[in-house]
């Protein structure tokens, strides 16, 4: 398999994913987060959209989003998230495993992701993934296997305020099993939520953490708010 050519492939479907305006339904709010969902055309389900601001730049940000040493630490819907390849400086194959979710009518599932990150002017970072084939990581009787259709963030600053960053998310899951597309449905809102909000708490204890750690006199701008 091509990964470079099937990375820039779903790059640029998640960036038509950005530029897509209309059809979207809003189907979940809190604390300034909102998720809205419309008909996928990949499989038979929906595309969500996640938004809301995190309190730290593009640049930053994507790297505490996706790269294992940040995202192991903060978010709790993972049990497991390792790189398995490092394929350029900006593509790589990962392996996630998920904690059981919905008060635990949903089992954990594992996804061997082709992720990959795109720089773009404007400082706008998109980091796009899709679930592949990897025979050195294949499925096993221990976990069901799931597979993510295009999805990503795109990542953005703000322009009344440059050291924040709008953060959208798209995902479509496909997460395999006897779970029924109701079940589905009813728990991904909050899951996606759930996923931002822990990022902004995660954001907030690393620079509290730094703020912390500097030497006295030099982190007067990294307090916690």
């Amino acid at each position: 398999m091509d990964f470079k050519k099937l990375a820039d492939e779903v790059s640029q479907e998640v960036l038509a994913f950005s530029r897509d305006t209309s059809g979207w339904k809003v189907t979940k709010t809190s604390k300034k987060i909102t998720v809205s969902w419309k008909p996928s055309r990949n499989y038979d389900g929906h595309l969500y959209r996640a938004e809301g601001i995190i309190p730290e730049t593009p640049a930053k940000l994507i790297q505490f989003m996706y790269l294992p040493e940040h995202r192991s630490k903060w978010d709790r819907s993972l049990h497991t998230y390792k790189m398995l390849q490092r394929i350029d400086s900006d593509t790589f194959i990962l392996h996630t495993i998920t904690n059981s979710f919905a008060m635990g009518s949903i089992a954990p599932r594992d996804f061997v992701d082709l992720v990959h990150i795109k720089y773009y002017e404007g400082e706008k970072v998109i980091v796009s993934a899709v679930s592949v084939e990897y025979p050195q990581c294949p499925p096993t009787s221990t976990y069901i296997r799931g597979y993510n259709n295009p999805c990503g963030y795109v990542c953005s600053p703000l322009p009344e305020n440059p050291g924040y960053s709008k953060l959208v998310m798209y995902v479509q899951p496909e997460l395999k099993g006897n779970l029924s597309r109701a079940v589905v449905e009813a728990t991904m809102p909050t899951n996606l939520l759930n996923l931002i909000h822990d990022a902004k708490d995660g954001i907030k204890a690393q620079k509290a953490h730094s703020a912390h750690s500097s030497p006295k006199g030099h982190s007067s701008s990294l307090h916690k708010k």
